[in-house]
Order: C-alpha cells, then structure tokens, then sequence
C-alpha cells in the first residue's frame, strides 16, 4: 500500500484527506492519504523520517512551506516561488520539491474557459500565494500586475516576477489597474472572516475573469460583486482541488478523477 500525506502544523481542518482518499477509491488504488503534525523544530527530522518509511509523497502546509526547501531538491518554479507544497519521493535520489498552487490556480481559469496567455492579470496580495499566483501567471504568458496594502511588497515581488510591475491597493490605482484587465485574482485571505473585498464593486467589469483564493465561504463579496456585473467567477475551491490533482497526478502517474475529487472537497465546504 503507497502512503501519502499532509505535512503542517496544525492540520485538523484540512480538506486535503477527503479529497486524496475519494480518488484512491475511484481508481481502486491501494493508498492512504495521512497527516502529520511535527513540532517546527522537527521538521527536517520528519522528511528523513517519512523518506525511511517509504511514504510515496508529502502535501506541505502552514507553517513548513519555506522550512522544507532545505529538506528537498526543489525545481525550478518551487525555487523562484520560494515555497514547496509537494514532496515526491517516488524518484531516485534526494526527494524533490515541487509548488502546485500555481498550477492549481491556472487549472482554475482554465477550467472556466480563461485564456491566460497574453491576458492582462491583476493579483491582489503578495504574500505565499500571490508569489504562486504571479509566478504561474507569468510563466504562462499573461502580464502581470500586483497590487498589495503595502506597495513595497508588491514592487519587491514585481521585480522578481518576468514583466510584472507592483502597486498598492488604493481605490483609484486598482480601479486604472482593472480598467483593461483580463484576469483578477484574489491571492489575500480578505473576504474570509468578515463580508469583506480587497477590490472596490465598482472597480470590477464584465470582460473579467475573477478567481478569489478565499474557499470558506465559497461565495466571497468580491465573487458577488463580480457576478453581478457579468464577470466570470472561479471560487476558491477550484484552486485548491486542482493543486491536489496536479499533486496526485505526480505521485501516481495516473490521471486524476477530477469529478470524484471535486465532489469530496465541496461535501466538506
């Protein structure tokens, strides 16, 4: 039986186990998927560890994204990102560390019919996933614009991201950003205690597609907001089903039973 598992500290409310166990179950795949819980100072010892066992691959969560780069031989996007959320060990050598979060948010607007390639993107949030977001985005072909509370952070991510330019988040400047955008992503947990949004209604317009990384509640202000002017709206929980499903994908080497998978997730939201 292959074993896999969530990595993070705590990991109670993840819906990750769910949605990995229904794939296995669809497939007829001998698997379980299993979370551990390690102290941060703990967390080298547990990737020797879960390597010793013989675990087939590892999710990475809050708080060991940037702990495990040193643990891995991390490719070339987790590096630049600066973050690793998949572990393989499936392979010979060093375990290798991988970021599907970009991947997943580009699976998101792919699956709703959003061209990325030569669109105009706005990413809300230069934190862990707006650094994925971004990256992803660029990489796929889109100019990126990011726009964050503290301008500094934005202009720091932008330099690192190919053709990207930062901003802050003020009214006026997201509305000149949004006026001729293709794509807005919500990259900020703004919208997920309180019927908040990162992004004025009257900022928003038809010819936008909007993903909000927000996947409690499923339907945020900003995605109202959105829909009520004709956007194309992408909730939270298709990003986070489709970095699952590119994880899968790299550990089993099967293709992933979206519909099995997407159906798990959504019975837990």
């Amino acid at each position: 039986m292959d074993v896999f598992g969530l990595l993070g500290n705590p990991v109670g409310h993840s819906l990750s186990p769910p949605m990995h166990d229904a794939a296995y179950e669809e497939l007829g795949l001998e698997a379980r998927y299993v979370t551990f819980e390690p102290e941060p100072s703990e967390i080298e010892d547990a990737i020797d560890g879960a390597e010793a066992l013989g675990i087939a691959g590892l999710n990475v969560t809050i708080p060991f994204k940037q702990d495990v780069l040193d643990c891995v031989e991390a490719d070339d996007l987790a590096t630049r990102i600066g973050a690793v959320n998949t572990i393989d060990f499936t392979g010979e050598g060093a375990p290798t560390g991988h970021n599907t979060d970009a991947v997943g948010a580009l699976r998101a607007l792919r699956d709703h019919g959003v061209t990325v390639d030569g669109a105009r993107a706005v990413v809300v949030g230069a934190g862990g996933a707006g650094r994925a977001v971004a990256f992803g985005l660029a990489d796929a072909g889109a100019t990126v614009e990011i726009a964050n509370r503290t301008a500094s952070k934005a202009r720091d991510l932008a330099d690192e991201v190919p053709g990207a330019t930062g901003h802050g988040l003020e009214a006026d400047a997201l509305a000149d950003l949004l006026a001729d955008a293709d794509v807005l992503v919500n990259a900020t947990s703004v919208g997920m205690e309180e019927d908040e949004t990162p992004v004025p209604a009257d900022a928003l317009h038809g010819d936008l597609a909007v993903l909000d990384a927000v996947y409690r509640p499923l339907e945020t202000r900003l995605l109202r907001d959105a829909a009520a002017v004709g956007a194309t709206t992408v909730d939270g929980a298709w990003m986070l089903l489709y970095q699952g499903v590119e994880a899968f994908e790299r550990w089993t080497g099967r293709e992933a039973p979206v519909d099995a998978m997407n159906a798990a997730l959504r019975d837990r939201l």
